[in-house]
C-alpha cells in the first residue's frame, strides 16, 4: 500500500499533471467569466436588438402544463414540457466566446513556437576533418623529434 502511496504522490506531484489542474481551475473561472457576460451583457442586447424580448425566457411549449382546480386553488398537476431555446442560445454564445479565446492562445503559443524554431541556431566553427588532425599529429611528431 506504501509503494500504490508513492506512485501516486510522484504522479501527482508532476509537472504535468499540475499544469492540467491550474487549467482547469482557471478554465472553471472563465467559465463563469464568459456565462456571466452572456447572460448579463450579450442577451440583454440581443433581446434590445429584437425588440426587448428577453431571450433567456425564450422556449417553445410542446406541452402546456394542466391546472385543475384543488380545494378552491388552482394547482399545477402536470408540468409544462417545453424546449428552452434562450438557454440553448446562451450556452451556444458561451462555447463560441471560449472556443475563440482558445483557439487565439493556441495561435499565440504556435506563433512563439514557430519564433523560436526559426531563430538561426549558434553556428558552431566546423570541426577539423581526420586527415587535418593526423597532419597536426605528424607535425608535433616531428617537431618533438629535432
Amino acid at each position: 500500500m506504501k509503494k500504490f502511496l508513492n506512485e501516486f504522490k510522484d504522479f501527482a506531484m508532476r509537472g504535468n499533471v499540475i499544469d492540467m489542474a491550474i487549467g482547469v481551475v482557471i478554465g472553471g473561472a472563465f467559465g463563469k467569466i464568459t456565462t456571466s457576460l452572456v447572460d448579463n451583457i450579450i442577451m440583454p442586447l440581443i433581446g434590445l436588438l429584437t425588440g426587448g424580448i428577453d431571450l433567456t425566457k425564450w422556449d417553445i411549449v410542446l406541452k402546456p402544463a394542466v391546472t385543475e382546480m384543488v380545494d378552491g386553488v388552482m394547482t399545477e398537476t402536470t408540468p409544462a414540457v417545453m424546449l428552452g431555446i434562450g438557454t440553448l442560445l446562451s450556452v451556444i454564445i458561451n462555447f463560441i466566446i471560449i472556443a475563440f479565446v482558445i483557439f487565439l492562445l493556441i495561435k499565440g503559443m504556435n506563433r512563439l513556437r514557430r519564433k523560436k524554431e526559426d531563430e538561426p541556431a549558434v553556428e558552431q566553427p566546423a570541426a577539423p576533418t581526420s586527415e587535418e588532425l593526423l597532419t597536426e599529429i605528424r607535425d608535433l611528431l616531428k617537431e618533438r623529434n629535432t
